[in-house]
Formats: structure tokens, sequence, C-alpha cells
């Protein structure tokens, strides 16, 4: 009867203290992760809160009008003139002044006719970084701004609203020497040089100056021999478009005066 005992004992079954042991460890494995998992979170909001403090401490410099904060005092003295409206960058050649040195630097470059920014597509140069943006999407054929009245798409947001204005017939820019009135304030300002006399665009050959850029171009043409307005007809050259047009009523026919003024435009007057 022992030895039977015995036997029945040995063959008891071990399985549930096992299970009830490895219950145990993932238990603690849970909570040891759970621990891990928290100490790492306060570890990042510390970093965080650290980070915020310093970037806090580093803006020293805070306007008095609008509460914004620079880490450097000549950003906070730039920042300033939006408050002021000074402009203490003068243009000496036309008078025009603005508020940042950036702008009268590529202003400058209307009067010398400095272009850097090359189109490396066409090669067509500008006076600005923007310019040259805004001109690269002729090429990739992309007019976002469609106009919901006659469905005419622009390439430049500023097109798309100048176009807007004719439908509108706004014209919110008024001459206060003669009270006409202009869509832009460009159109306004070179309408203006009418009443001062101001002729900001000099000759480089001679001393000859001019109130708009495009009456330049086409007067230093007669200096540098380019005639750039071809007839495809007779193959004569003009120096401007409007002697071409004068060319091509006198001596081509009513189909071949289509023909010409479709292809014979090369540049921007």
């Amino acid at each position: 009867m022992e030895f039977i005992k015995e036997e029945i004992e040995d063959m008891s079954d071990p399985e549930p203290s096992r299970i009830k042991h490895e219950d145990t460890e993932e238990q603690i494995d849970q909570v040891r992760v759970k621990e891990q998992r928290q100490e790492l979170n306060e570890e990042e909001e510390e970093h965080r809160n650290f980070t915020i403090q310093r970037t806090k401490a580093k803006k020293t410099h805070t306007c008095t009008q609008c509460g914004k904060s620079f880490t450097m005092k000549g950003n906070l003295k730039r920042h300033m003139i939006i408050h002021t409206g000074e402009k203490p960058y003068t243009c000496t050649h036309c008078g025009k002044s603005f508020s940042q040195a950036s702008g009268l630097s590529a202003h400058l470059r209307i009067h010398s006719g400095e272009k850097p920014f090359n189109c490396d597509q066409c090669g067509k140069d500008f006076i600005s970084l923007s310019k040259l943006k805004g001109h690269l999407k002729v090429h990739s054929n992309e007019r976002p701004y469609v106009c919901s009245l006659c469905g005419k798409s622009f390439s430049r947001l500023e097109g798309f609203k100048l176009h807007q204005k004719t439908h509108n017939e706004v014209r919110d820019y008024m001459c206060f020497d003669c009270g006409k009135s202009f869509t832009t304030s460009a159109c306004l300002k070179q309408h203006q040089r009418i009443h001062t006399g101001e002729k900001p665009y000099k000759c480089s050959y001679c001393d000859k100056s001019f109130t708009r850029s495009g009456s330049l171009k086409s007067h230093e043409r007669v200096h540098t021999g380019e005639k750039p307005y071809d007839c495809t007809q007779c193959e004569k050259s003009f120096t401007i478009s409007s002697n071409l047009v004068k060319h091509i009523r006198k001596h081509c026919s009513v189909s071949q005066r289509a023909n010409v003024l479709l292809h014979s435009h090369k540049v921007n007057v």
C-alpha cells in the first residue's frame, strides 16, 4: 500500500504551480515596462520644458507694440519699422524709400538694368528671385488661379486679382492732381510722372531720361542697333513693335498680317 501511495504522489501534476510562476513573471515584466515608459515620458516632458524655457530665455528683446520677441536686438529694430512706418533706405535715382536695405538693393536693379536671376529654360533674366519664380510657371503651364466669372486662368495671383478688377470695374488708385483712377498702384505711379515731370529711367549711352522702363529699352536700341521685331514675310527688322505693325499694314495682305503678328514678338517692350 505504501508503494502505491508513493506512486500516486509521484504521478501528481506539477503544471499548475509552473503556470502560476510564469504568470507572476509576466506580471512583473509588464510592471517594469510600464515603469520604463513612465520614466521615458517624464524625461521627454522635462526635455521639452527645458527647450521651451531656453527658447524663451533666448528671446530677450521684446516689441513694446505687439509683444513679439526676438533673439537679437537688430531683428527687433528691423521689426519696429513695421509699426513706425519708417523707410530709411532711399533711392538716389528716383527718391523712392524702403524699410529694408534688401528692398532698396532689389529696386536699384531697375535703374542699373542688372538682372542676376536667369531662367535656365529660355535664358530670360530677372531682377529678383520672386520674379523668376513667377516666370517659371509660364514653362510649367501651371495656372492655378481661375476666374469664376469668365473661366480665364492665371499663373500668378497678382495677375488674377488685376483681372477681377476688370469685371468689377474697380479703380481704387486715384490721382489727386487730376482725379483719374487706375486699377493698380504701379499704373498710378507711372501716370503721376506726367504731373511731377519725374523721369527715373536714364539712358546709359546718352543724357536722355524716360518715365517708363519700356520707353528706355526702346530708346537704347537706337544706340545698340538691336532690332528684335522681325517681319517673317520680307525679313525686315524693327526696333519697336509699333513700327513692325505699320510695316505689316503697308506691305502685307490681311492673311499675311495675322501670320506675321503671331510670330513677330520676340521680346516684351
